[in-house]
C-alpha cells in the first residue's frame, strides 16, 4: 500500500476511538436509497466504509456482491466479527486509488470529505470513481454542504454543490443532486444527496 501516511492516520483514529463520523447505524438517506434497489446481483463497492453500517444493511437485505473497502484493517476486522458470514474476499484492505475492479454501483458516505480538499485530490477522486464503474454505472450518496475553511487538518472537509459539479463534470452525468431532505438531525441542512451516471 503506497499511502502509508493515510493508513497510519486512520488506524490511529480507530485505535483511539476518535470516530465522530460513525453514527452507529446506516444513515437515513443511504438506507432510503438502498431500500429502492431491487437488483440483488449488482456489484456494489463502498470505499472508505469504516465500520461499514451501510454494507451490513445491504448484506442483511440480500445483496451478496457487495464489497467493503478501508485503508485501515481495524474496521474491517470489526465488521467481519459482526458479520461472520460475509465473504472474506469482499473485505478489501486497500488504498482506494490503487484499487482495480468494475462495479455497477459505488456508494459514498463521508469518504470524499476525508481527503485534503485540493483540486488535484478532488479531481482524482472522481476520475478513480469513473474508472471503477462499468459503463452507465452509478455513484450515489452524500456530500457535505458547508463552506471550506483554511484549516487543512480539520476533517471532514466541506464544499458546495457548484464546487463538486465542477470536479465531477468530466466523468459523470448528473441524474440528481439536491439538498438532502432526510439527513440525521446533526447533519440537517449540511448534506447533498447525489446520483451520478458514468459518462
Amino acid at each position: 500500500m503506497k499511502n502509508k501516511q493515510d493508513q497510519e492516520y486512520w488506524t490511529k483514529r480507530y485505535k483511539e476511538e476518535s470516530t465522530g463520523w460513525d453514527i452507529g447505524h446506516p444513515s437515513t438517506p443511504l438506507k432510503t436509497y438502498i431500500d429502492q434497489l431491487t437488483y440483488k446481483n449488482s456489484l456494489i463497492l463502498v470505499p472508505g466504509a469504516g465500520n461499514g453500517h451501510e454494507v451490513e444493511y445491504l448484506f442483511q437485505k440480500g445483496f451478496r456482491n457487495v464489497y467493503i473497502m478501508d485503508i485501515s484493517k481495524i474496521p474491517l476486522k470489526r465488521f467481519h466479527e459482526r458479520n461472520p458470514d460475509f465473504t472474506a474476499s469482499h473485505l478489501l484492505h486497500e488504498d482506494f486509488f490503487e484499487h482495480q475492479g468494475q462495479y455497477d454501483l459505488i456508494l459514498e458516505q463521508t469518504f470524499f470529505c476525508s481527503f485534503v480538499p485540493t483540486k488535484e485530490n478532488r479531481n482524482a477522486y472522481f476520475e478513480q470513481m469513473a474508472k471503477l464503474l462499468k459503463p452507465l454505472g452509478k455513484l450515489a450518496g452524500l456530500w457535505f454542504d458547508f463552506p471550506l475553511s483554511d484549516d487543512m487538518e480539520k476533517r471532514p472537509f466541506g464544499g458546495s454543490k457548484e464546487c463538486y459539479l465542477k470536479h465531477l463534470e468530466p466523468y459523470f452525468k448528473v441524474h440528481s443532486f439536491t439538498n438532502c431532505y432526510n439527513s440525521i438531525p446533526k447533519r440537517e441542512d449540511n448534506e447533498l444527496f447525489g446520483v451520478f451516471i458514468k459518462k
